[in-house]
C-alpha cells in the first residue's frame, strides 16, 4: 500500500502557533496524487493540500473541536477498514446455477 492518506480542504485557518488548519469541506488525499479517495481533482475543486495533517487527525478534529470541518462520506467509505463498518451486509442463500 502507498503513503496513507492526508487531508485536502476547501479552506484554511490558522492555530495560535501560526499553522495552517484545515477548514470547510475536508476530504482524504494521497500526496503525489492530484485528486482526492472520492475521486474529485485538487485543482478543478480549489482544495488546499495540508501534508502535514494526516486523515486520522482530521476524523479526530472533526469530532473533538469546535472547527467547521465537514469530513467527505465518500472519502470516509474509502479509509475505514470492512471490518470497522460491519463487515459484509448481505449473504448468498443458494449457489448460482
Amino acid at each position: 500500500m502507498g503513503a496513507p492518506p492526508c487531508v485536502a480542504a476547501s479552506s484554511q485557518w490558522v492555530d495560535e502557533d501560526g499553522v495552517r488548519q484545515p477548514s470547510g469541506d475536508v476530504h482524504a488525499w494521497t500526496p503525489g496524487t492530484n485528486q482526492t479517495l472520492c475521486g474529485q481533482a485538487l485543482s478543478r475543486s480549489r482544495l488546499g493540500r495540508f501534508r502535514h495533517v494526516p486523515w486520522p487527525d482530521a476524523r479526530w478534529l472533526s469530532e473533538t473541536s469546535g472547527q467547521n470541518l465537514w469530513l467527505c462520506p465518500r472519502c470516509v467509505a474509502a479509509t475505514t477498514p470492512r471490518a470497522e463498518r460491519g463487515g459484509r451486509k448481505w449473504t448468498r442463500h443458494r449457489p448460482r446455477p
